[in-house]
């Protein structure tokens, strides 16, 4: 399937496919690591008697779903594909948008995992394979592809927001923005959460920041040590809202905070965020 000529390396479709189809299934059944560290931690940190009981009985979750090889949510997402295609690569055999779609609609089939996508956002016929995928592509360096693969339900997706500041609203205004998006979303997005925030670009750069900044470990922070530092106090003011593992209170609101930045214009600080669940789930591999 992998040719190199003198020029670039080649991989065939096929490859891709089998690929996404295996990320789909181990993404929705096996929890990240450092999610599943941040669980183990909050749970004996967590003050609050009940919100602690809660905690535990997601430990018990994820154990009975390693147990029966079943997925760790019953919401098993609308599967998001982040692309890193290095430019010296040739994709051959087919359409490479057709393939990911194929290996989604293989996963969701083999794996049993419910389908959740409807064609048509008002007429909500349902397309059975839960395809077709949200692709994002981004060409590289090199010659190889970084695929990763993000299921994301829509009970997190739904309480997320976008604001389009203004310059003079500055570091506070930021502040402000994030913390009144996470208020509002209360219980609804299953906590504790992840809170991916993009800052800069333009409307749908910032968002789409926001998504990829949930794909990065909570355990590493932004290597900005002004943007690190603003991620904590985020994270801070976040566990401070009482609002606590799904809703009953706590000093467990949220597991992390994760920052994405890019250059904006001079009139513009457009602030996203994108919330995820306590299953924030996401599975990289390089071909």
């Amino acid at each position: 399937m992998f040719f190199r000529s003198d020029f670039m390396r080649e991989i065939n479709v096929n490859v891709i496919t089998d690929v996404i189809e295996e990320l789909c299934i181990k993404a929705n059944k096996e929890l990240p690591c450092d999610i599943e560290n941040c669980l183990n931690k909050c749970a004996q940190n967590e003050t609050n008697a009940l919100s602690r009981s809660v905690l535990y009985d997601l430990q018990k979750n994820l154990e009975a779903a390693k147990e029966y090889n079943i997925p760790i949510c019953q919401d098993t997402g609308m599967a998001v594909i982040f692309l890193e295609i290095g430019q010296d690569v040739h994709i051959t055999g087919g359409n490479l948008y057709d393939a990911i779609n194929e290996g989604v609609r293989r996963g969701y089939e083999k794996g049993l995992l419910r389908k959740s996508v409807v064609a048509d956002p008002l007429n909500r016929i349902n397309t059975n394979d839960n395809t077709p995928a949200v692709i994002h592509t981004n060409i590289v360096a090199g010659e190889s592809v970084k695929i990763t693969v993000a299921p994301k339900g829509f009970g997190s997706e739904n309480m997320s927001g976008i604001k389009m500041l203004t310059p003079s609203h500055g570091r506070q205004g930021v502040v402000d923005a994030v913390i009144d998006i996470v208020k509002a979303a209360s219980n609804n997005p299953c906590p504790p959460m992840v809170i991916g925030v993009g800052i800069g670009g333009d409307f749908e750069q910032c968002a789409y920041l926001a998504k990829k900044a949930l794909c990065r470990s909570t355990e590493i922070r932004h290597s900005n040590p002004f943007y690190a530092e603003l991620e904590k106090e985020l994270l801070d003011k976040i566990n401070e809202l009482d609002i606590g593992p799904q809703g009953f209170g706590g000093i467990t609101t949220a597991f992390a905070v994760n920052i994405e930045t890019a250059p904006t214009h001079i009139a513009g600080l457009p602030v996203a965020v994108n919330i995820g669940c306590h299953v924030t789930r996401h599975i990289t591999k390089e071909i």
